[in-house]
């Protein structure tokens, strides 16, 4: 017997009558959810607190969907996480168009790829370990926000030499 979706919701009562509505809260984890520089584990649980509408063209769902985050420092690689809480305010239609609406299939709507998208969007994209992180040595690697090296700050080509006298 396969495992219910959590995310999957019955909206057969709101069908039945125009501008019914119903508070929904969801939460459970959902596989893996990587953006460009942080990721959503798959081992957290999405919390969503959202209001379900039901509109002529379908279903409206608004509300809140919040998630916890990891990843690598941009400038240093140490570990980093933090919440993430994205408001989302999208209509779910039997005919949807791509990339705007989506999908109310039959009388059940998937929260799912709504999930993705939202957080997706607001993960960040090179996550910091604190504002003020020195990042490592592109010499010797060592941490800089832990210790200093003695390797050469900047060692410039001599054929680009002309360009530093330009004043720009």
């Amino acid at each position: 017997m396969a495992t219910p979706n959590p995310f999957r919701i019955p909206v057969a009562d709101l069908l039945k009558r125009h501008g019914a509505a119903r508070p929904e809260t969801v939460s459970a984890p959902l596989a893996a959810l990587c953006g460009q520089g942080a990721e959503v584990p798959a081992d957290r649980a999405i919390d969503l607190d959202l209001t379900l509408e039901r509109v002529s063209e379908g279903i409206v769902v608004r509300g809140s969907v919040q998630a916890h985050w990891q990843a690598a420092c941009s400038r240093c690689l140490a570990p980093v996480d933090g919440e993430v809480s994205v408001h989302v305010d999208e209509l779910f239609e039997n005919h949807p168009l791509a990339g705007e609406t989506y999908l109310l299939d039959q009388d059940v709507i998937d929260l799912e790829p709504l999930v993705r998208d939202a957080l997706l969007l607001d993960l960040p994209a090179a996550p910091l370990c604190r504002e003020d992180c020195a990042g490592l040595c592109p010499e010797c690697g060592i941490d800089r926000n832990d210790a200093s090296c003695d390797c050469g700050t900047e060692e410039l080509d001599p054929r680009w030499a002309a360009l530093r006298s330009l004043d720009l």
